[in-house]
């Protein structure tokens, strides 16, 4: 037929134009007009689709054959054109390339000290949606609508979603496990938060979480404070530790916890502001609301306390800025291979 008549003339004047070919500029011409995007074997490729069914395999079975036999051919003129070319070229003169093994970044190791000083306490790990509703986020922890935290400058609402919005705390996973889980139950809740913070040496707009609920029937404000206690000394050593009171809607009573700083031991630095002491984080027992909302009935009470990651790692590490953790700069980050 046609169509293998013309395979066969394309083959032989393929063979006859490289017979000649002196450099590698010829020889590229000769790739162009054969098998280049608009070359002859390329273009005979396209109409295959038009031929008659019954005889497609067979033309495209010749045309890729062909295809292959050129290339071949040009492959072996090139190496006798330039006989030191190769299309990998590998000095083996030059040392080799060193490959570099990832660490873990600071705030994962952090993270899980924290997570294995809690585990040996008989905590558990839970983790909570990212994306939270107006009802878990601020309603069921005792955050009245009139809240600031509730307006737009400070929380991240999604667009066009009625209530939803990047949860501000970790807080909201207490009501999730209160309402799912009868206690008793001790547990932290790990993660993301997100606000609509300046950035600046102690404020980004994504942070780290560690949450801690324990509720059972004679939780008091003793074992709160023992059991921080005992978290600061494993995590920091040999420091002094006081509370403060304080208030969030969600605890009652409510506290701050403080820590001699560990730099200069209490005796005042710039770390501390001289005053010897950092805030390291807020907890209380856990308000009535709370049970209420989540619909636990009984003689059950608890605790709950709240951790930033990046504030616990600035003081373990003697750091002054957040920026660090997220600016990826490998010089920092190297420093905790």
């Amino acid at each position: 037929m046609r169509i293998f008549d013309e395979i066969l003339r394309i083959r032989k004047n393929f063979f006859e134009s490289v017979k000649n070919i002196k450099n590698a500029e010829q020889l590229n011409n000769v790739r162009v007009v054969y098998i280049g995007r608009k070359g002859k074997v390329s273009r005979l490729l396209r109409t295959i689709s038009d031929l008659p069914s019954d005889i497609r395999p067979k033309v495209g079975q010749e045309l890729n054959s062909l295809k292959d036999e050129i290339e071949d051919k040009l492959k072996d003129l090139g190496l006798k054109i330039n006989p030191h070319h190769q299309r990998f070229k590998i000095d083996e003169t030059l040392p080799g390339r060193r490959f570099f093994a990832g660490h873990k970044h600071p705030l994962k190791i952090i993270m899980e000290k924290i997570f294995e000083i809690f585990f040996s306490l008989g905590f558990s790990l839970v983790e909570g949606p990212l994306i939270e509703d107006d009802w878990h986020n601020f309603t069921a922890l005792n955050i009245p609508e009139y809240h600031p935290s509730r307006d737009m400058h400070d929380t991240l609402y999604i667009e066009g979603s009625g209530n939803l919005l990047l949860r501000t705390h970790t807080s909201p996973v207490q009501i999730r496990i209160l309402k799912n889980n009868t206690p008793p139950v001790a547990v932290i809740v790990p993660g993301k938060c997100f606000r609509k913070d300046a950035i600046d040496a102690s404020h980004f707009p994504v942070f780290h979480q560690i949450e801690g609920l324990w509720v059972d029937r004679d939780i008091s404000f003793a074992d709160l404070k023992g059991v921080l206690m005992g978290f600061v000394t494993r995590l920091f050593g040999k420091v002094e530790s006081r509370f403060r009171p304080s208030f969030f809607p969600f605890t009652e009573p409510s506290c701050e916890m403080d820590i001699s700083c560990p730099l200069c031991g209490g005796k005042g630095c710039s770390t501390c502001g001289g005053q010897g002491y950092l805030e390291i984080l807020g907890a209380g027992m856990v308000h009535p609301a709370i049970f209420k909302n989540s619909g636990v009935k009984g003689e059950w009470q608890g605790f709950a306390f709240g951790m930033g990651v990046e504030r616990i790692a600035l003081i373990y590490y003697g750091l002054a800025d957040i920026r660090n953790f997220y600016n990826n700069d490998i010089r920092f980050l190297d420093q905790f291979r």
